[in-house]
């Protein structure tokens, strides 16, 4: 049993330790889809559907909103204007 658990925080650590180095845009990717995931199986469930075809759909809907939401400011032309002042 003890051996397990050494596992598990193992595999933990090394999935965690991938995350590092990434952009806002990559995190809000990932945490919208792992989000969008759990509340889709949540309410797959509680609505009598399937839980696994709402924790695909919702994770996929996050994901999108993650990528558009992840990295504000960027592309509006935020930066240029705060770096010169203006």
């Amino acid at each position: 049993m003890r051996s397990i658990a050494i596992v598990i925080v193992m595999l933990l650590g090394v999935t965690l330790s991938g995350c590092v180095g990434m952009s806002p845009r990559q995190q809000g990717v990932l945490s919208g889809g792992a989000i969008g995931a759990g509340g889709g199986a949540l309410l797959g469930g509680i609505s009598g559907g399937s839980p696994a075809v709402g924790a695909v759909l919702g994770g996929a809907a996050g994901a999108l909103t993650g990528y558009i939401l992840g990295d504000p400011g960027r592309g509006r032309g935020y930066e240029r204007h705060h770096r010169k002042g203006y």
